[in-house]
């Protein structure tokens, strides 16, 4: 597993100084199933607007 996870959304509730993302958990989805054959067909869904919290 990795040990930091960078995010560089700095409008993002888990956003922290240097880029690192503070979530407990991170999750990502696929635009086309299962798989994916890139990073853009990829999205984060554990962001939270900061503004929201």
């Amino acid at each position: 597993m990795a040990e930091d996870v960078l995010c560089e959304v700095k409008n993002c509730h888990f956003w922290q100084e240097g880029n690192l993302c503070a979530a407990d958990r991170i999750y990502i989805v696929s635009h086309t199933g299962q798989e994916a054959d890139n990073e853009k067909e990829t999205d984060c869904q554990t962001f939270v607007h900061k503004q929201m919290q």
